[in-house]
Formats: structure tokens, sequence, C-alpha cells
């Protein structure tokens, strides 16, 4: 075996470690060896230089009397952090995520306009703030940025809710920050979340939609693989027609889904702020039923039905054209399935719906969080050694 083959197995072998614990957390030496399929002797080094790197602790074995050494257990280093930025239309939401999609820190800063300026200033003064005094380990920054990103310079192609074009955000972050900076769209960013984590975990056909302030968004997992297209810009679901010679579209069409079902008419239709987003299921389930002496709000269901509808026919299209295993639901999009008596994939091609459930995501309002951290993760899990030592 040649030093670049054992150089090679080496970082492929730490990969291998560490991704398998950011994904199913905690385990015994002994339980890596055999989920891995190393030796032990090869596992006792693997452990040893992700001790050595920081990026896990393993916890010193309590001797039980019976036969053999007991094994310690290895664990994610929690002081490893990397930064999560998810700018909106009415808001900057800005994180600490740990390694295995912990969640440390999540705040929201409401925000007087959508300047790029004005929204960079936010998130590195937000940051700044988050990290004074504080002993975390900072590996790097993730954008969920909605709108389509190329990835491989971080540039904002197109935020028609935000008013960007051909905006270079990794540029612009990574110079207000200092920190390393890597940006792609927020819904897919967030179905790699519910993917590795959440709903979707386990699924290999996966549709995932998201509403919220920003319009609605989307993505699919394919055989395992996240579908990309060819400019990575795949999963626009929010602007399939669903209603020909509609409400205009920011994207300059008619009729697209997230120009007829939007948050904003849920909400103001319950009395709520975008603030309280997170109360639209309740308020939705509550006003629908009849609070206390009340009556059910008859105007509220029929707007809720007329919604779901439309939210059918972009589901239905999504069914029939990837057949997938489970649909996923986030955001505003979930609490309005959740209070309709809409059936999303009845109309869908009778063999093509079948075993298709729908799901609610799982991860709530971390799911952006911990998805823009992902970018961050898959540069360092692809080669820990590489990623914090260089070359």
């Amino acid at each position: 075996m040649t030093s670049q083959t054992t150089e090679d197995l080496r970082r492929r072998n730490l990969s291998r470690v560490l991704t398998l614990l950011h994904e199913e957390g905690a385990r015994s030496r002994a339980e890596l060896t055999r989920e891995v399929g190393l030796s032990r002797s090869t596992m006792a080094g693997v452990v040893a230089e992700l001790i050595g790197l920081g990026l896990v602790t393993e916890s010193t074995p309590a001797l039980t009397g019976g036969a053999g050494r007991p094994s310690g257990v290895v664990r994610l280093a929690e002081d490893v952090v990397a930064v999560a930025v998810n700018p909106e239309v009415d808001a900057v939401h800005v994180g600490l995520v740990g390694l295995g999609g912990r969640v440390v820190k999540h705040v929201r800063i409401e925000t007087p306009d959508t300047e790029v300026a004005t929204v960079v200033g936010l998130a590195a003064a937000t940051v700044r703030g988050m990290l004074a005094g504080d002993s975390a380990r900072v590996l790097g920054l993730g954008l969920a940025i909605p709108g389509q990103v190329r990835i491989g310079d971080g540039v904002v192609r197109q935020a028609t809710h935000l008013g960007w074009s051909e905006v270079p955000i990794v540029d612009e972050v990574t110079k207000a920050t200092g920190l390393r900076s890597w940006a792609a769209n927020a819904a897919t960013l967030a179905m790699r979340a519910e993917s590795r984590f959440g709903a979707g975990k386990g699924v290999a056909d996966l549709v995932y939609l998201i509403g919220g302030a920003s319009g609605v968004g989307g993505g699919a997992v394919v055989a395992g693989q996240l579908l990309t297209g060819a400019a990575g810009y795949a999963g626009e679901f929010g602007h399939t027609v669903v209603r020909p010679g509609g409400a205009r579209c920011h994207c300059g069409a008619a009729g697209c889904l997230e120009a007829e079902v939007d948050q904003a008419t849920l909400l103001a239709a319950v009395g709520l702020d975008a603030a309280d987003a997170g109360r639209l299921g309740r308020e939705l389930t509550e006003r629908l039923a009849g609070r206390g002496d009340e009556d059910p709000d008859s105007a509220l269901a029929g707007l809720v039905e007329e919604l779901a509808g439309l939210l059918a026919v972009a589901v239905r299209n999504a069914v029939n054209v990837l057949n997938p295993q489970a649909i996923v639901l986030s955001g505003f999009l979930a609490a309005l399935r959740d209070a309709a008596p809409v059936d999303l994939v009845g109309d869908a091609v009778a063999s093509i719906r079948e075993g298709v459930e729908v799901r609610d995501a799982a991860l709530g309002e971390e799911q952006l969080m911990i998805g823009a951290a992902e970018l961050v993760w898959a540069e360092l899990l692809a080669d820990p050694a590489g990623f914090l030592l260089g070359g």
C-alpha cells in the first residue's frame, strides 16, 4: 500500500467515524468498531486523532469487574459550533449550532429593510454579540438564503422577496465576520436538516415543501441523493402554477403556489403578527373548532379549504412527477395541512400515490439553523483533518 493510499484511507476513516457520530449520536468505541467495520487498533487510532483535533471526547470507562476491559463512550465535542444565518423579508435569524444538529443559540432580529448592507451588518453585529465572552470554537458560517444561490462562489443570483440580484453574499459576510462562509438555498438546507435529523431521516425518495415569510420553497431527494438540477436550482415548488391566470408572482409569472398561498394571508385571518407565526397552527385549529362558546369560524374554514386545495395541486404534481415515499411539509404549509380537510395526494395517479405518506416537519423553527450549519459541517465531515489543518 502506497503512502498516498494510506493517507487517503486515514482521512476516509476519520470522515466515516465523525459522520456516524454526527448523524447518530454518541457511541462506545466497541460500537463504532462494529458499525464502521474497522479493526480495534485502527479505531483506537481514529478516535485518538479526532480527540487530538478537538472534535470528540471519550469518557473513561468504569471498571465493572467483568471479563475484558469496558469500552469508553465517544461523544461529539460540545464547544465546536457553526454560525447559522437566515435572512427573511421581516427579520434575520442568527444561531450557533453544534455538531449533531444541536442548536445552542437562536435569535430573531427584525430588520428595517432588506438591503444587503443592512442584513449583513445586523448579522455580523449579532454574531459578535453571541460570541463575546463565549469559549465556543467557531468553524465557519452557513447562510440559508430564500432564493437561488450559485454554490460555486456563493453569489445570490436572485432572491426576489429580498430584492437581491447577483449579490456576492458569501464574500460580504466573510468580510464582515472574518469567518469562512458558505451559502445555499434556504428550502434546500431545511430539507437537508429534516433528511438527516428529522421527518425525512431514512427516506430515500422525498419531496419537501416549506412556507414562510419569504414565500414557498422546497426540494427533493431521489434514490437517496439530493436533486439539484443542472445549475443547482431544482426544487422550486413555490413556482408551480396552481391557478392559471391568478395572482402575479414575484418571479413574473401568474398563479404560482407562493403567490396564491401565503403566510401573511393566514396570519391576518387569525390576527397574528409575523413574529408569532409559530402559533399559527394552534390558532387555526382552535378557531375552526370554535373556542369556548364561540361558533366555528366559517369564513376561516372557507379560506383554509381554498388554500389547501391549491396546495394539493402542487403536491399532486410533485407526487406524479417524482413518485416519492413521503411528502414533508414545514412552516405555515404544515399548519394549513393540519387544519384542512383536504387530501393532498388524493388526486394523484392511483398507482403512484399508493403508500405516499404526508408528514409534518419534525425540527420546527430550528430546521433552517440546523440546515445552514450543515454547509459548514459538510466541509468538515468530508475531510476533518484537512478542514482543520489544511492540505
